[in-house]
């Protein structure tokens, strides 16, 4: 990576952001733009930008040149000027998650969390049970992940580490959840949002038959229908209410601040506590550590 030369059109955008900061770390030499940044919007999150030697141009084709690749969002058509100059330049052009799907898949370990609703909190989880065992992940999330912000790091929805580790959320709306081939695949949970049921479950059910290992909510019906048909060599379970789950809850406590359980594990069993506020702890039950370790978000 460290001989690329990647230009994002619409770097300030919630996915674009730290994708760009993370090939920025690799020692990719990085541009990009945005209509924000024309419009002399959200100043702070373009300093940030600059700060990490990542250089900025109009959103009129001025920043393209020979050798790049274009990275587009979704918010990007095929009529804006950075798109345009980049067919007349002949440059390579993918979308976001083509790019993160090369990223997560040429990794020798990766995890993907997939989900209709809560998959940005739990990657923030994992990418924090990760970081503090020392195992120095790169993170790409779709959010400020808090318990990563410092003063430099103000906008903390990547975290770099060892690109052979490598954790992201993964989008189902638009269909690209297919794009990825993860070690370890993460499924929230699926109702119904953006496509029709059918259509999610089948995208989920190959997202998760594609992985070395499955990690799956047994609480969510829909998703426990999917995991009858992950073989059982190749499936982990987890969930305060269905029996034969890998990793149990019980005495399940919510607190204004957030919630106490205890999992069990096989013979162990551990107590936990989380700074996750209780109205949506119920609904996002994820990998967690002993008391002892833990660290949640907050």
């Amino acid at each position: 990576m460290t001989e690329s030369n990647v230009f994002f059109c619409g770097i300030g955008g919630s996915g674009m952001l730290p994708l760009a900061s993370i090939v920025r770390a690799t020692g990719a030499k990085v541009a990009g733009s945005d209509r924000s940044l024309d419009a002399g919007r959200v100043a702070n999150k373009f300093a940030y930008l600059r700060s990490l030697g990542i250089g900025l141009f109009p959103q009129d084709g001025s920043g393209l040149a020979p050798g790049m690749t274009l990275v587009t969002s979704a918010a990007v058509e095929e009529t804006v000027p950075d798109v345009v100059r980049a067919r007349e330049l002949g440059l390579d052009h993918l979308t976001r998650p083509q790019f993160l799907a090369q990223l997560l898949n040429d990794a020798q370990r990766s995890v993907a969390v997939g989900g209709t609703s809560g998959k940005s909190t739990v990657t923030g989880m994992i990418g924090w049970i990760l970081n503090a065992t020392h195992r120095q992940p790169t993170v790409m999330n779709g959010a400020v992940m808090k318990n990563f912000v410092t003063p430099s790091a103000p906008f903390a929805s990547a975290l770099v580490g060892d690109p052979e580790l490598f954790v992201s959320e993964v989008d189902e709306s638009d269909g690209s959840i297919a794009l990825y081939r993860p070690e370890v695949a993460v499924l929230t949970n699926i109702s119904l949002d953006h496509k029709e049921m059918d259509e999610l479950r089948s995208l989920f059910a190959s997202f998760l038959l594609r992985a070395r290992r499955a990690i799956v909510n047994l609480d969510d019906p829909e998703t426990r229908a999917i995991a009858d048909a992950i073989p059982a060599d190749q499936r982990i379970g987890y969930g305060f209410d269905a029996p034969g789950a890998e990793f149990m809850g019980k005495n399940l406590e919510l607190l204004p601040g957030g919630s106490t359980f205890t999992v069990i594990a096989g013979d162990e069993t551990h107590d936990v506590q989380l700074n996750v506020p209780a109205a949506t702890t119920r609904r996002m039950p994820s990998l967690q550590l002993p008391r002892r370790e833990r660290s949640a978000l907050r």
